[in-house]
């Protein structure tokens, strides 16, 4: 197993991680009932084969949601994370605050983080992962259901208090609401959107983290497989329908622009000689406040094309091409 990725402590937190984390939401299979974010069947074993290659290239975490298949992407990383020795196991991320009915999985899911519910989903993710503690567990959304931000943030540090996550922190949350949270207890991380298609959260949420020592992972940082290198107009229009991202503006009244986005980041990753996918990614790393990316994977091949951006840094002239490519293709 490689150890040679270099790891850096995940805010205030006992937490150090490598600086790219294998995302698990693709696995958790296509859309199922009102969960619309599937993307598309997918192949457990060859999933399995993904985790596997991607502690072995020396990644050292895991982010899963409940949500993500409507618990099956937790069921997959739990049955991965067995076949390797303690010591070898990388951490697992998870996320709560978004229900569905077992009894009808035709329902709509719903933002619901009150303390009560949150007790019971911590509950529910360490059965299906099969451990006794979960590294850092985040509320996934704020809530619909009218419950404050300091009510479950309070049974968020009631959870960590009570040995069942090691860290807790936050997810698709704002300043103001983190300033709320950071009042009753500190926020160990947060977990923002954020790629060269989406740069919003540098403006934002992650001089906030910054400024108050909570670690940051992004999330989405080749835009779904749009920086990849693998995309094209044709590949899009091939998509299954339950597929999201066949739905999504980023792959259809955007297309023209995130694509040349993408092109730019393909002569960026020519002349340091990585994969394009490691040059998407390592241009989230280069920003004030984050700590990490979590990149998906749903093939072992994949997490080849992402590993290197663990230790790549990019220059001012290569931020330069990648915002000039969004400016040239954007409308007059």
């Amino acid at each position: 197993m490689r150890t040679d990725l270099p790891v850096v402590p995940l805010g205030r937190s006992d937490l150090s991680i490598t600086r790219v984390g294998f995302g698990a939401w693709a696995i958790g299979g296509p859309r199922q009932g009102d969960w619309a974010f599937g993307w598309g069947p997918q192949d457990d074993d060859e999933s399995l084969r993904a985790i596997r290659h991607a502690i072995e290239s020396g990644v050292n975490w895991i982010d899963t949601a409940a949500i993500y298949g409507l618990g099956h992407s937790e069921e997959v990383v739990g049955r991965a994370v067995r076949d390797f020795p303690e010591q070898d196991r990388p951490y697992i991320f998870t996320k709560g605050g978004v229900v569905w009915d077992d009894e009808d999985r035709g329902k709509p899911s719903r933002r619901i983080a009150n303390p009560e519910s949150l007790k019971r989903e911590v509950d529910a993710s360490l059965r299906r992962l099969g451990v006794e503690r979960i590294d850092l567990y985040q509320v996934h959304w704020p809530t619909t259901d009218g419950t404050p931000v300091e009510e479950y943030w309070q049974a968020m540090l009631d959870i960590q208090a009570s040995g069942k996550a090691l860290a807790v922190g936050l997810s698709n949350h704002s300043p103001a609401q983190l300033e709320a949270a950071e009042r009753l207890g500190h926020v160990d991380s947060l977990q923002p959107k954020f790629s060269a298609l989406a740069p919003q959260s540098a403006e934002d949420v992650l001089p906030w983290c910054a400024d108050h020592g909570t670690g940051t992972i992004v999330y989405s940082p080749m835009g779904s497989g749009l920086l990849s290198g693998a995309f094209t107009a044709e590949r899009v229009e091939s998509l299954p329908d339950d597929d999201w991202r066949k739905h999504s503006d980023d792959f259809t009244t955007n297309l023209a622009k995130n694509l040349a986005i993408g092109e730019a980041l393909g002569r960026v990753a020519e002349r340091h000689n990585v994969p394009q996918a490691a040059a998407a990614v390592a241009w989230t790393l280069g920003f004030r406040g984050v700590t990490g990316a979590i990149v998906g994977a749903r093939r072992p091949d994949q997490i080849d094309g992402w590993v290197p951006a663990a230790s790549l840094e990019l220059t001012a002239e290569d931020y330069a091409e990648v915002r000039a490519a969004g400016a040239e293709a954007s409308p007059e």
